[in-house]
């Protein structure tokens, strides 16, 4: 026979940490603040890279050209004056190295590509493409990857003089990237790209800073997806509410909401203290964990109302809800160990956007199982404080009883 854990001693003790934690949250809400993501309001985004250049372009031709480059291939595409409108494309598999890319740029009337460190491999080239990939007067620079000596701190020592600026490292050492943002509104937004850019220009020098992407989102944008994922999260919510009363029974359905919230509280709280940026990817994974979570109470649940059936013998109500808890215990922690690993897995070898998505998953998941357990069904404990073993046995056994 499997061994009873008496949970409900943990209810009340894991209810007061519980709300410790949120107030906690809500307090980082006040003197912190959300770390809002571009989605969500206003601003201006940029990521940049600081690598010395392996190479050199221009052209001097009357023409249009234009440079496409991806990890297999390089694409000229040429138009307009002074030549036939067509694009060549130049494959890495083929090409390996700088200096034999020269040699076939430079086949092209009016291109000069001028090398400064010819053997770097051609696959781990990359333009300043957000600035510009048109070949004009001014040079256009090609990059080599992870051969950046900069850090962190350099980047925010060359943007201190700026006000309202935050940096955010993507990828490790020599592959580091830095993502900029700044909130902006649009009329400012061309003016704050230029001071951020000068600043570059001035540390590192204009030839090494190559700008990699730049959005800027405006307020109606940011404001109209805020409002939209509010609705879908309540939308979200009242759904698995209405699925859980239909199935189960009102305080079941209550305490699986209550269980949702706690969870939802419980990532905002590490969100808001770690001040990790709260973008639509770390709302999606907010959503995730609450599928996740439902799915792991229903699974209590109906442990539970099975119980209720067949458990005759039952003095209290605790007594069914520590059997069933016990009962689905194994299932619910490999249950979540099990994702842990793919997740963890997702953190420890992505980089940006994912990073903080596996993160927010590892706490919610955590977190969901924690409620699963004890939050849900210590409110269900409440709201049936008064049960007598009558009210749990089933119709067909009282008529089994009362044919006795």
């Amino acid at each position: 026979m499997k061994k009873t854990l008496n949970f409900s001693k943990g209810f009340i003790p894991c209810t007061i940490l519980s709300i410790a934690i949120i107030i906690f949250g809500l307090v980082g809400m006040f003197t912190r603040g959300v770390n809002l993501g571009i989605d969500f309001k206003p601003g201006l985004i940029e990521e940049v890279r600081v690598a010395p250049p392996v190479a050199e372009v221009t052209y001097s031709g009357a023409a249009k050209v234009s440079l496409d480059l991806s990890a297999g291939q390089l694409d000229v595409i040429l138009s307009g004056v002074g030549t036939t409108n067509e694009t060549r494309s130049i494959n890495f598999n083929e090409v390996t190295t700088v200096s034999a890319l020269a040699t076939e740029l430079n086949k092209i009337d009016g291109v000069n590509m001028v090398v400064k460190n010819g053997s770097f491999p051609t696959t781990k080239l990359f333009l300043n493409s957000a600035a510009t990939n048109q070949l004009t007067t001014t040079t256009l620079y090609i990059y080599p990857a992870g051969t950046s000596e900069i850090t962190t701190d350099d980047v925010r020592d060359a943007l201190a003089s700026l006000e309202g600026i935050s940096i955010k490292q993507l990828g490790n050492g020599a592959d580091a990237s830095y993502q900029i943002r700044a909130g902006v509104d649009g009329e400012e937004s061309g003016d704050v790209t230029a001071k951020i850019n000068d600043n570059l220009y001035n540390k590192f020098g204009k030839e090494k800073v190559a700008i990699v992407k730049t959005d800027f989102i405006g307020s109606s944008f940011s404001h109209s997806i805020a409002l939209k994922s509010i609705i879908m999260f309540v939308l979200t919510v009242t759904l698995i509410w209405l699925y859980a009363a239909i199935r189960f029974h009102w305080d079941f359905a209550l305490g699986s909401v209550i269980a949702l919230m706690h969870d939802t509280l419980i990532m905002m709280t590490f969100i808001i203290w770690t001040q990790m940026e709260f973008s639509t990817t770390v709302l999606a994974a907010v959503l995730t964990i609450i599928g996740y979570s439902i799915n792991a109470t229903v699974v209590i649940l109906d442990r539970i109302r099975y119980n209720l059936k067949f458990m005759t013998e039952a003095k209290s109500f605790n007594e069914i809800l520590n059997k069933s808890l016990s009962d689905t215990l194994v299932r619910s922690i490999l249950t979540t160990v099990t994702t842990l690993f793919a997740v963890v897995a997702l953190f420890v070898f992505t980089t940006g956007s994912i990073k903080d998505f596996s993160l927010a998953l590892i706490v919610g998941l955590i977190s969901g199982a924690y409620s699963s357990i004890f939050i849900s069904s210590a409110f269900i404990s409440a709201c049936r404080k008064n049960w007598r073993p009558e009210f749990g046995v089933h119709h067909s056994l009282k008529a089994v009883k009362a044919d006795e």
